[in-house]
């Protein structure tokens, strides 16, 4: 059949997977929080027909080298990144780190954060057991478990020894901010955040802005030298996806988005359920110095 021919063209389009050309820059491995591995994350990506994806680990680089690896010999380009755990205002902030060196300060700093996340592991661990929950063997296999150690790793544990139902349900009696057993996480100040990013030649990206986030909130971070805002997120309704755009362009800031998905269980988080555009792209791809 002529290569021309409309069902030739069609047959084209449907091959190239239903988010063809777009970019998800912000999703989770086994080497934090996420159910998947760095490997499966680039097959999902690849399967749904992605141009490119950011594995943002939870203050970690440690799955770039196995997504990288399973990327090889594809058109699927993997885009060094992780998150950030920062403090600004005595809150948490979230900022999602692109295009950056895997090696330098950034790195050092993110070994000494990951430290804190298995120390504030254990730490759970021996207060679940005044409760009377015991995960003496599950909290030694998880010493071996690449990357950073989080509450919703724990929170499986809890499931897949048959303590909770639930991961939900480990939030809700244990885990969640204040909960009886939670420890709280050792945070970064945002400024000094940013300024490691931008040290290791990257882009930072305020991730899944808090809906307090106003237009001279970001003129501040800007200041410190923020890069973009997450404006497409799951969570974020399309009038204040434009809100957040709108106010991009007013600061100079480029545009980031991502499914945030940690696995299969939600499918409005799959890969590639949010993303930006190959031009979205290219704009913050041009804010770092990352070789075009």
């Amino acid at each position: 059949m002529p290569a021309r021919q409309p069902f030739t063209a069609l047959c084209r389009l449907v091959s190239r997977g239903p988010f063809a050309g777009r970019a998800d820059l912000h999703l989770h491995s086994t080497h934090s929080d996420g159910l998947y591995t760095p490997a499966e994350v680039v097959d999902l990506a690849r399967r749904s027909g992605l141009s490119a994806i950011a594995l943002t680990d939870h203050d970690t680089l440690s799955g770039l080298p196995e997504a990288r690896a399973a990327a090889a010999g594809s058109a699927l380009e993997i885009i060094p990144g992780c998150e950030i755990t920062c403090e600004y205002r005595g809150r948490e902030l979230h900022l999602l780190a692109y295009y950056v060196r895997p090696d330098g300060p950034l790195v050092a700093a993110l070994d000494r954060l990951c430290r804190h996340r298995a120390a504030r592991f254990h730490d759970m661990v021996e207060r679940l057991r005044a409760f009377g929950v015991s995960l003496d063997e599950e909290a030694r296999s998880a010493a071996a478990v690449p990357g950073s150690l989080g509450r919703r790793y724990l929170a499986e544990l809890l499931v897949r020894s048959r303590q909770v139902g639930s991961v939900r349900e480990a939030f809700a009696r244990y885990l969640k901010d204040g909960g009886r057993v939670a420890v709280p996480k050792v945070r970064l100040p945002v400024a000094e955040a940013i300024g490691l990013v931008r040290g290791a030649g990257g882009v930072a990206a305020w991730a899944h802005p808090s809906y307090d986030c106003t237009r001279e909130t970001l003129a501040e971070l800007r200041g410190l030298g923020l890069g973009a805002v997450e404006a497409e997120y799951p969570t974020t309704r399309p009038a204040r996806a434009r809100e957040l755009r709108g106010w991009a362009r007013e600061l100079g800031l480029a545009v980031s988005g991502g499914s945030d998905c940690h696995g299969p269980d939600e499918p409005r988080r799959a890969v590639g359920a949010c993303g930006i555009s190959a031009g979205e792209l290219e704009a913050l791809r041009r804010r770092s110095g990352f070789p075009a």
